[in-house]
């Protein structure tokens, strides 16, 4: 019952005319920028983080929180008219909803895809509700060594999962823990890495950082293609947007299997959305009774990697609020943007901020609802808005970028450094380092190194700790397998390969 009148508290603040048309700003904005080619959720967070510096902190989050689910329900939309995934979780998307763009059931496809998220969203929102404040009592009992070992699960995972090499996925962590550790030391009092700078004192501005990693760097790796690559053509909406009956009665099932694989997965400390997607695709291949339509265009093929991605998205929601651990680059900026504000989720987060919490969570449901009445509709709109021309596009973002990032503190500084940013990462595009793990490294790295540093001073010195008490060693023991297991597998399909085939 607590659970319910704290989430009665919420809608009650989520239902106040500010934060209704904040919810409906954030939802609009999310969508207009995720709908853009090749941006993805993360991007369109991390390019409209400046906006939300103007208001309170429940009010910033509630705007944050229609951004974040905007961006995800606007990436589908290139995905099937224009065969541009915005992240790696979009991929299976592709793999059907163009197909079926292309043979003029593009509506459906997105009518499906609209439809799977807000179904996926909705039943991940109650998970949140119901099981968030479980899982804090359970993360207040977490001492520093288990805490520390949890953030390097998440390290692994992540490097290992996004990156084709888990070499460059470790380069590109180390990095981000590089910059993590520039300001000035908690414990002793000195600077490191600040090089003279008095800017750097606080430590780099993690805004200007993600900003620049993102938005800058994906706005110069797409001028950079211009020249090479042909512009996708976008396919027309053919016929009305919306769902036939046999098309209703080959999704719902592919909508709640992707919800049930999405929510768990992307809930666990070292979730994310990419797994369940594909996991999804391939569960709905094997099931479906239409499994020649694969590759085609299957419907089942949209609606259950739809569902399990926007369920994913909301189940890393878990462990962002509960453990203050992100598990993915969008979860990252997330952070920044609680950060931002002073606020840091964790276990005490549900008692020491109830009421922003509960707000927060409250405008999650609200976003579901608000994004399925819009999304449909306003799909002729974004149509328009994909056909304006690329560099134009490439421009403004570029432009509001910079504006956002300078208008956060009037300093050249961070602009420089978002700057910066932007030209690494586009160099870590054009050579294929993954930039997940950098953002993620520059977030948790002052965390975990402030864990490492409470279980040393609580064995006075004994490192041993890590591997002595049984549930941390069991997730650092994890933690290897997640990074070794790629290594392995990668190794026997190369060997596989180069085996010669038995002769007669």
């Amino acid at each position: 019952m607590d659970v319910l009148n704290d989430l009665m508290g919420g809608f009650g603040s989520a239902f106040s005319p500010l934060h209704l048309l904040l919810a409906f700003a954030g939802c609009t904005l999310g969508s207009l920028v995720g709908v853009l080619p090749g941006l993805g959720p993360a991007t369109t967070v991390a390019l409209l983080l400046p906006l939300t510096f103007v208001f309170d902190p429940t009010g910033a989050l509630v705007l944050f929180a229609g951004i974040y689910y905007g961006g995800m329900y606007g990436g589908s939309t290139t995905a099937i008219l224009l065969n541009v995934p915005g992240e790696t979780a979009s991929v299976p998307t592709t793999l059907e909803g163009h197909p079926m763009a292309r043979s003029g059931r593009a509506g459906a496809a997105l009518a499906t895809a609209a439809i799977g998220s807000f179904v996926a969203g909705t039943i991940s929102t109650v998970g949140i509700t119901f099981a968030g404040p479980a899982m804090a009592q359970i993360a207040e009992k977490i001492q520093p060594a288990e805490y520390f070992a949890v953030m390097v699960l998440a390290f692994a995972t992540v490097t290992a999962v996004v990156a084709d090499a888990p070499a460059r996925g470790l380069c590109s962590l180390f990095l981000g823990l590089a910059i993590g550790l520039v300001g000035i030391d908690s414990l002793t009092g000195q600077a490191r890495y600040t090089f003279g700078v008095p800017e750097l004192y606080d430590g780099v501005q993690i805004v200007a950082v993600a900003v620049g990693l993102f938005a800058i760097g994906e706005a110069l790796y797409t001028a950079a293609r211009m020249r090479r690559a042909p512009e996708e053509q976008m396919l027309p909406v053919g016929g009305r947007i919306g769902m036939s009956p046999e098309d209703w009665r080959r999704s719902w099932k592919p909508w709640l299997r992707g919800t049930a694989i999405g929510l768990p997965i992307g809930a666990l400390p070292a979730g994310g959305a990419e797994i369940p997607t594909f996991l999804s695709y391939n569960v709905e291949k094997r099931l479906s009774r239409h499994k020649k339509e694969f590759g085609k265009g299957a419907i089942e093929g949209v609606a259950g990697p739809e569902a399990a991605n926007n369920a994913a998205f909301s189940g890393v929601l878990m462990p962002l609020l509960t453990l203050g651990i992100p598990t993915s680059a969008t979860a990252g900026v997330l952070l920044i943007a609680f950060q931002m504000y002073n606020v840091q989720p964790g276990p005490q987060l549900f008692e020491t901020q109830s009421a922003l919490v509960w707000t927060l969570i409250a405008s999650l449901y609200i976003g579901n609802v608000m994004l399925l009445v819009l999304n449909l509709p306003l799909i002729p709109l974004w149509v328009k808005l994909l056909r304006l021309p690329r560099p134009l596009l490439t421009a403004g973002i570029l432009v509001f970028a910079a504006l956002g990032v300078y208008a956060l503190s009037q300093n050249a500084v961070d602009l420089g450094i978002a700057v910066l940013f932007g030209l690494l990462g586009f160099g870590m595009r054009r050579t294929g380092y993954p930039v997940a793990p950098l953002i993620l490294g520059a977030v948790l790295g002052p965390m975990a190194e402030t864990q490492f540093r409470r279980a040393m001073a609580f064995s006075e010195g004994d490192w041993t700790i890590f591997f002595t008490r049984p549930l941390s060693a069991a997730i650092l023991f994890l933690s290897l397998i997640a990074l070794a297991g790629p290594m392995a597998a990668r190794a026997l399909r190369r060997n596989r390969e180069r085996e010669p085939e038995p002769v007669g």
